[in-house]
């Protein structure tokens, strides 16, 4: 899938990792960046059933989930027929996915979070091994919210960079040419046996630095509930294990850059995970998964943004201790991705208006 799709390795690692651990993962981009194209090509490399769906707002059950079936409809019976449809897939892909109206979010919400279709009195465990949904925008209400919830990991997809281009047009005319040759697949039993193995893997050696990092993350203002800090040890084991490990270690904290919830919060993470990185040993970096050494260089006019909005909130007189402490910590935390910054320039513009923050957050302790 590498060498088919250009630039989107770090999309192809995290697809792998949630088909491992039996999670979802959200992809967030505009029309045209190969969203569709990468999850179809992973669906065609499974030996099972595939639903593909694009949503729209006017989307009916019966369109994902299958209709009642007359027969036993006319035996005074709800039974739905879902021959071919989602509840009989065992990898699921929902395009434009934030389009799901009322009708149908709740039975999405416990196929997403429980793996079973419920309708009426109907209720059934599904085969689902991954549930990958798409859309060009974040969710704007509640409700949608906790539809976004259930997709662990989330991944932006973008244009690629202008040098990589040229690459991008010779791998697409060679997919297009190449869409009937056949693939490499895995089989169902393949991953199952793989999924197993999670239960088998070994935190012990991290588990004091997992949860150093998820409270850092909590005071920078991520929120990670203990439901989803225990399901991200999902994660970090299907990390291990893909890299030949039973022991999870610290290069297995790579996964933790997308776990967020707004686009803003991408930086603070990519920041917080690097620090968790570097304290990785050179034993566990020989062994590591190889995701775990690269970085994503911080955006000097986002951090900007970042410390005017922090000033703005620190001009109050009147922050309780709890506040102060918590502006503290986000100071700290934007010192440490402003040490990302290439421009010495930049990076020194940077460290004085922090400097200043440091000075008002002195005098307000006082």
């Amino acid at each position: 899938m590498k060498q088919t799709f250009v630039g989107k390795d770090e999309i192809i690692d995290l697809l792998g990792i949630c088909l491992v651990a039996r999670e979802n993962l959200f992809l967030l981009g505009p029309p045209g960046t190969a969203k569709s194209a990468l999850v179809q090509d992973l669906a065609r490399r499974i030996e099972g059933n595939v639903f593909d769906y694009l949503l729209t707002r006017f989307t009916e059950p019966n369109e994902i989930f299958g209709p009642f079936d007359i027969r036993k409809l006319r035996e005074g019976e709800l039974i739905t027929n879902t021959e071919g449809m989602l509840p009989e897939a065992t990898f699921v892909f929902l395009d434009e996915l934030l389009n799901a109206n009322s009708a149908i979010l709740n039975s999405l919400l416990m196929v997403l979070n429980e793996r079973v279709f419920r309708r009426g009195r109907e209720t059934r465990s599904l085969p689902t091994l991954m549930v990958v949904g798409a859309s060009n925008h974040l969710p704007e209400d509640n409700a949608l919210g906790a539809l976004f919830d259930r997709f662990l990991v989330r991944v932006q997809c973008e244009n690629v960079e202008p040098d990589q281009l040229s690459q991008v047009l010779t791998a697409g005319w060679k997919l297009d040419a190449d869409k009937q040759a056949p693939l490499e697949t895995m089989s169902i039993d393949d991953i199952r046996m793989m999924q197993l193995i999670l239960d088998k893997a070994d935190f012990s050696t991290v588990q004091s630095d997992y949860v150093a990092l998820i409270h850092r993350m909590r005071r920078a203002g991520i929120s990670v509930s203990d439901r989803r800090a225990v399901k991200l040890q999902r994660l970090l084991a299907a990390s291990a294990i893909l890299s030949g490990r039973l022991n999870v270690n610290r290069t297995d904290f790579w996964i933790l850059r997308s776990i967020w919830h707004t686009e803003e919060q991408i930086e603070i993470l990519a920041s917080l995970v690097s620090d968790a990185l570097e304290q990785a040993s050179e034993e566990e970096k020989q062994t590591g998964h190889p995701r775990s050494r690269t970085t994503t260089i911080p955006d000097p006019e986002l951090l900007v943004r970042d410390i005017d909005q922090l000033e703005q909130q620190c001009a109050n007189d009147n922050l309780t201790e709890i506040e102060k402490t918590q502006f503290q910590d986000q100071v700290t935390l934007l010192a440490s991705r402003c040490q990302w910054v290439e421009s010495e320039q930049q990076k020194s513009f940077l460290e004085e208006k922090l400097e200043k923050l440091r000075d008002r957050l002195r005098i307000l302790s006082e």
